[in-house]
């Protein structure tokens, strides 16, 4: 019997365009493997392959070409996670097709607005990444990505002093709005990343 999208773990990262959603991917797909696990990545875009290609580049050593794919939506990047995501789901199915033994994927949306969130089909956990040189005020915008995800990721930290934004504000804010956990994160230097994995590891591989 062939294997579908429901037979392997799914987790959906978005987030508004320039949060560091790649850059989140491409610090936990080596960390991932490097546990001896068989990872998949899909990159959602409305027109291009860029983000795709970019990983690929990054992944050359780690991860097989043909488990990095690009879908172009086509239309607004909510339509891809959540109203109809029957390409991503098409495309996880093209994935265990020559890779059986594949245990996870991860989703990463096109950049989208805080309205955001992942259709429970396409993710079992999900992952929303907000940049702290946005601005303090977005936890307290309640958007559905924001209050909704499982994780909330507040990114980019290393750019809050420049922009006036306060990680103390933005992590109060944050508890007072959601019921799951936040973490604080500069990929760039790798900061919080093992504690993004771990909550990876709590929520879906080890669930």
């Amino acid at each position: 019997m062939s294997l579908t999208h429901r037979d392997v773990a799914t987790v959906g990262i978005g987030g508004p365009v320039g949060s560091g959603k790649t850059s989140l991917v491409g610090e936990l797909v080596p960390k991932l493997r490097a546990e001896g696990l068989d990872v998949g990545v899909i990159a959602n875009d409305i027109l291009t392959q860029e983000d795709a290609d970019a990983l690929r580049e990054r992944f050359a050593d780690v991860v097989p070409e043909d488990l990095v794919a690009g879908v172009e939506t086509g239309a607004c990047p909510h339509t891809g996670i959540r109203e109809d995501p029957s390409m991503n789901l098409s495309q996880i199915d093209d994935f265990l097709a020559d890779h059986p033994d594949l245990d996870l994927v991860l989703v990463e949306s096109g950049g989208d607005n805080l309205a955001a969130t992942f259709n429970p089909e396409l993710a079992d956990y999900s992952l929303y990444v907000i940049s702290a040189a946005e601005g303090e005020d977005i936890p307290r915008k309640r958007g559905p990505g924001v209050v909704e995800s499982d994780l909330l990721v507040i990114n980019k930290t290393d750019l809050a002093p420049h922009v006036g934004a306060d990680l103390d504000v933005m992590r109060s804010d944050a508890e007072s709005v959601r019921d799951g956990p936040t973490v604080c994160t500069n990929c760039k230097a790798g900061e919080g990343v093992e504690d993004v994995l771990e909550h990876v590891r709590d929520g879906v591989l080890f669930a």
